[in-house]
């Protein structure tokens, strides 16, 4: 249920959606006793949407999480019993419609993993990721994970898939339960930076303990900052990403499924 409900909140939530309800709302009172008060709206979204847009608004709300965690010091002490891939890296309506694996923008999760694993060869390597969609193709991630890690050159028998989790939450305590880890042993936590705080509150409140291992960075560092976006498109992605992130974090911790506000090392 919870997953359900925090996918229909979003849709209306998320900021480049907010702005667009806000400019729909104004166009629909230019018709209106209410007209001068339209304008003012539409006037509001447009300087909202090429400010948010165009600004380095995005980069500011990303760095904080990016700049969270460091990469683990893998050489320090024994090598990882294994390497754990959080999903979210397929786009598995194109990969259902084209029968051919999409990956999205956050695919260096798997790629980094394979060269993980291929730097450690006993480390057994976890992939935890079901089906987040809500209507249409259901297949889970782990299915074409799997495939791509083998053609990579990780052998079946190294792979261990987790093919129920829906979110964050649910990788880690489905994961904690698959996998059933010694106290000593070590795990390398591998998902895209931004999302590593929440992934590592989540792990930890279900007493896993993991070792960070970040990827999939979108920003270069603070020099961003004065950094604008060649287009608005893309400036409202990933403040998209960066709010879902922030709000991920705040009703993870109000639900109880991270250890702290905002985790970190």
């Amino acid at each position: 249920m919870f997953f359900y409900l925090s996918k229909f909140i979003w849709f209306f939530l998320q900021p480049s959606n907010a702005v667009l309800f806000l400019l729909i709302v104004g166009i629909a009172l230019l018709w209106s006793r209410w007209a001068r008060t339209g304008r003012w709206i539409v006037f509001a979204a447009g300087v909202i949407w090429l400010v948010g847009g165009l600004s380095p608004l995005g980069h500011a709300l990303l760095l904080p999480l990016e700049n969270r965690f460091e990469r683990s010091q893998v050489e320090a002490g024994p090598p990882p019993a294994g390497i754990l891939i959080l999903g979210g890296a397929q786009d598995m309506s194109i990969t259902a419609a084209r029968g051919s694996l999409a990956l999205n923008e956050a695919g260096d999760r798997l790629v980094e993993a394979a060269l993980l694993a291929n730097r450690f060869p006993n480390a057994k390597v976890v992939f935890t990721g079901g089906s987040s969609a809500i209507f249409g193709d259901k297949t889970s991630e782990a299915e074409g994970a799997m495939t791509l890690l083998e053609e990579l050159g990780i052998s079946r028998g190294r792979l261990i898939l987790e093919r129920r989790a829906k979110n964050t939450y649910q990788n880690a305590r489905y994961s904690k339960e698959l996998i059933n880890p010694e106290s000593q042993a070590r795990w390398l936590l591998v998902t895209s930076a931004y999302h590593m705080p929440r992934a590592m509150g989540c792990f930890s409140a279900v007493g896993f303990k993991v070792e960070p291992w970040p990827v999939d960075y979108r920003t270069r560092g603070l020099a961003d900052l004065y950094r604008f976006f060649p287009k608005a498109s893309e400036g409202w992605r990933r403040i998209d990403s960066a709010v879902r992130e922030w709000a991920g974090l705040v009703i993870y911790r109000l639900t109880g499924r991270t250890s702290a506000l905002f985790p970190g090392q």
